[in-house]
């Protein structure tokens, strides 16, 4: 019998230490019995040019995944410190040869990209423990999309201390996992490719897409990097410190509590103005977050809520269905199957982000400055959003300084329909389109699903927003 001992993050403050808001709560450990094996590590087989065997062992055979074609296994980062990204990837349903390949990432720091694979946009959700359902408005649809646990240490991806203190590392471990997707799978080199994620993968998308910008010139193997995309990311903390106004305009803090929260904000600011992140962070934590003091956030004790992805929800809805993405992982069939074998999954979350915990409250808007110079960039929020709210995200892209910046000052707001909803409202200017999703929190794909397809759908294949496609 192997006992594994299994953490997925969910939606409350109490369960995370001393990092951006972990949102994710921890499953208990079950006793699992079998043996899933070793883990898959495809990087020997790269090294040594056997692309056609590392490929083959690398497919997923599983009855239980509904015929969905996909593979998965490592990709070893840092030899140093034996770190290897777990990865797993599904060919487009539609025209694979000719999709874009996009790569998703989740936040946390520490959530698990099968966080988006099986909530939000892969090919199918666990509807129990024994089984899963073919998701209607997947993402795998019309795109060939790969998933990667990021940084090591998150998910099934593991190290042996290699963990990242910087972007710069983690953008610098994710490009050597993609030199190796694509040398794994080089008919997808002439495809377009796009960086995608949400929350605190607002600086894990432009960390790998600046790296990938600053190293294609002089490689061997050029990523074909056409854009980025965001949702509800964390990038810019100094400009994104905001929360007073919004959260009174909201009606869940009177005027009183809005003064408290302000003068909260601006001590938080200071400190990043002064390079002090880590007092920075204590300040944005005792504010929203309530973690490394053992105390209750500031935010939880005004509002009574729990949950800061939606103001319509004081607990999060998606629980359940997370809770059962965790149960199904543990099986050991599944693990055998998805090449992870006996690794523990996220059992060093919190390492992961007390490493990272410098870094949170700094700023990345330099690099997505440069990127929108040379790359589309889509920005998207949710608009029932709390831990990032269209506000917040808006005030950090009016003080970018890119090519375009003086004409998204004055941008006109078009209407976006998705048959005859309007699904929400957009802006563009020069390489960057912003886009208000509506009646969606902070995992917009899980709450709109469709909405988001056809958002990612256009702005991959540079269509208009503002008019049927």
């Amino acid at each position: 019998m192997i006992l594994l001992t299994l953490f997925l993050l969910y939606h409350v403050f109490q369960e995370s230490s001393g990092a951006f808001p972990n949102f994710y709560t921890k499953i208990y450990s079950e006793q699992i019995s079998g043996d899933s094996g070793e883990p898959l590590i495809l990087t020997p087989l790269i090294e040594q040019n056997k692309i056609q065997e590392a490929q083959n062992i690398s497919r997923v055979y599983f009855n239980g995944f509904k015929n969905v074609t996909s593979y998965s296994g490592y990709f070893t980062v840092d030899k140093t410190f034996n770190s290897n990204m777990f990865f797993w990837y599904f060919p487009a349903v539609t025209d694979s040869a000719h999709a874009p390949v996009v790569l998703w990432l989740q936040g946390g720091p520490g959530a698990s990209s099968l966080i988006g694979l099986f909530a939000e946009n892969g090919p199918f959700s666990v509807k129990n423990k024994h089984g899963l359902r073919l998701r209607k408005y997947s993402w795998t649809e019309n795109h060939n999309v790969l998933y990667i646990d990021n940084p090591v240490g998150t998910g099934f991806s593991f190290t042996n201390g290699g963990y990242a203190k910087t972007e710069t590392k983690v953008g610098e471990d994710l490009y050597t996992a993609l030199i190796q997707f694509f040398t794994l799978f080089p008919e997808l080199q002439k495809n377009e490719f796009f960086v995608t994620g949400e929350s605190y993968a607002g600086k894990y998308v432009p960390a790998v897409s600046y790296v990938i910008h600053q190293r294609n010139a002089g490689a061997k193997l050029q990523i074909n990097l056409q854009g980025l995309s965001i949702g509800n990311g964390l990038s810019d903390p100094e400009h994104q410190l905001k929360y007073g106004d919004y959260l009174y305009q909201l009606g869940l803090i009177d005027a009183n509590a809005k003064k408290t929260v302000q003068d909260y904000e601006q001590q938080g600011i200071n400190y990043i103005q002064n390079r002090q992140y880590d007092k920075a962070f204590q300040i944005f934590d005792e504010l929203l977050n309530g973690d490394t003091n053992n105390h209750t956030s500031l935010f939880k004790n005004i509002t009574g809520f729990d949950n800061y992805f939606n103001f319509l929800y004081p607990i999060d809805p998606l629980d359940i269905d997370l809770r059962n993405m965790a149960k199904y992982l543990q099986r050991s069939d599944i693990r055998a199957a998805i090449h992870v074998g006996n690794t523990s999954f996220s059992t060093e979350t919190e390492v992961v982000e007390k490493n990272l915990m410098f870094d949170v409250m700094q700023s990345i808007a330099p690099w997505i400055s440069d990127l929108l110079n040379n790359y589309r960039v889509l920005i998207y929020n949710g608009q029932l959003d709390i831990i990032v709210a269209y506000p917040l995200t808006e005030n950090y892209l009016q003080n970018l300084n890119f090519a375009g910046a003086d004409e998204y000052k004055t941008a006109k707001r078009y209407q976006w329909y998705v048959g005859s909803d309007i699904a929400g409202y957009v802006k563009q200017a020069g390489k960057l389109t912003e886009v208000l999703v509506r009646d969606a929190g902070h995992m917009v794909p899980a709450d709109q699903p469709l909405w988001a397809w056809d958002m990612i759908s256009r702005f991959t294949r540079n269509k208009p927003f503002h008019r049927q496609i």
